[in-house]
């Protein structure tokens, strides 16, 4: 199945949905704090969710693992692997630069590839802004 022009307001989906890659810290008297993102693991690539992209997804690729989120610390990574959600390419995009992933192609999420802070100029191209 195709779609073209999905748009992703990519806060509202990573809290309704499992998050991965926990980090935590400390604020005000000793409090902990633990925030989890939507990190997606593919191919040996770790891909992050882009909001406010207009995409065309392709064909399936394969597999994709959300990660489990351990935010209270000493979860046995056995116990909890993850969660197995299908890849997909996006069209006129390299699988090695940014997927869809998802349950199937409508509830499909775009992730990409980050180097530090910068988007790859291929998904910047699809922001809705442009930058």
């Amino acid at each position: 199945m195709r779609r073209t022009g999905r748009r992703f307001a990519g806060t509202l989906l990573a809290a309704a949905m499992a998050s991965a890659a926990c980090t935590s810290g400390s604020s005000g008297a000793d409090e902990a704090s633990a925030s989890c993102a939507y990190l997606i693991l593919y191919e040996g690539r770790t891909y992050q969710d882009v909001a406010d992209v207009e995409f065309t997804i392709g064909r399936r690729l394969g597999e994709a693992t959300l990660p489990a989120c351990d935010d209270t610390g000493g979860q046995d990574e056995a116990e909890d692997p993850g969660t197995t959600l299908s890849a997909y390419e996006v069209d006129g995009i390299s699988p090695k630069v940014a997927v869809a992933v998802g349950d199937s192609p409508d509830e499909a999420v775009f992730v990409a590839v980050r180097s530090g802070t910068e988007l790859p100029a291929e998904v910047q191209k699809l922001t809705i802004d442009g930058s």
